[in-house]
């Protein structure tokens, strides 16, 4: 029998859950399991691998709930749904420190990785934060995407065992991927951006201009990774740059519902082809 006067007292629901709907989870595992496979096919080998998979992990999530917290008053100004924080289910402080949180994480985990890996691996995470913190607010507001993805190919070669920086197509093209990213992701929203203060480049081109602008930047990254490397391209990178072109052109520049998230997935499609091709690559990376 329950000592309590009024039965078992109610159980308080876990965070868990609801902090993993506010830290943008489907991209933060995207791009894990992207450089991981990267890390992998370098030669990381088992705990190699798995360090690059925790500070990749960690800094996407210290940068997505930190976009949370930064947009709290935003988010609920425009009703967001989606966003704990804009219904009450989360306070924004505790966002905020489990963005701390895991940023304090993400620096032993990316500095174990070796000395020039972790800091430029740091580097593209203080981007992410940059960005969230007033960059996306400004015209430049694709560079942080610029800077975060493009450190990522350095961050798996720098390390052991070649410890050597990435040729300089793959660098761009995970820059311009970034910036692609960058472009689908506010799409859904544009409006709201605009009437809550948020100018930053997609949102001054407008909805039209980034459909159309989108598919341009993905497959400019297509092109470099079909260009870049030396020798002739083989079969299997052109089979993954036509579907690459095929999806861009499919999930951008075809219009779609305002808040629909096809070209978000499409540029996730469009950036595995990508690693694929990196893989495809080898030793050619560094």
């Amino acid at each position: 029998m329950s000592l309590h006067p009024f039965g078992a007292p109610p159980r308080t629901p876990s965070r868990v859950p609801v902090l993993l709907r506010s830290c943008h989870l489907e991209p933060a595992l995207a791009v894990t399991v992207f450089v991981t496979a990267l890390a992998v096919a370098g030669g990381r080998g088992a705990v190699g691998a798995a360090l690059v998979a925790g500070a990749v992990l960690a800094g996407q999530l210290s940068v997505g709930w930190c976009n949370d917290a930064v947009d709290a008053r935003r988010d609920t100004v425009c009703g967001r749904r989606d966003k704990p924080v804009a219904t009450g289910e989360l306070l924004p402080g505790a966002v905020a420190a489990a963005a701390v949180a895991a940023l304090g994480l993400c620096v032993p985990l990316s500095l174990l990785n070796g000395a020039t890996a972790g800091t430029v691996h740091l580097g593209g995470v203080a981007a992410g934060w940059a960005y969230n913190l007033g960059l996306k607010r400004t015209p430049l507001s694709p560079l942080p995407y610029a800077v975060g993805f493009g450190a990522l190919p350095a961050f798996v070669t720098l390390g052991p065992p070649s410890q050597s920086w990435p040729a300089w197509w793959a660098v761009t093209a995970a820059a311009l991927l970034g910036v692609g990213a960058h472009v689908v992701n506010v799409l859904p929203d544009i409006e709201d951006d605009l009437a809550t203060g948020v100018g930053g480049l997609p949102q001054r081109l407008g909805r039209a201009a980034c459909r159309l602008s989108a598919p341009f930047v993905m497959l400019a990254a297509v092109g470099v990774l079909l260009a870049g490397p030396p020798g002739a391209v083989g079969v299997r990178s052109w089979a993954l740059a036509v579907v690459a072109g095929a999806v861009a052109v499919a999930g951008t520049a075809v219009p779609s519902a305002p808040a629909s998230r096809r070209p978000f997935r499409a540029a996730v499609v469009v950036a595995g082809t990508a690693v694929a091709q990196l893989l495809l690559s080898g030793s050619d990376m560094v």
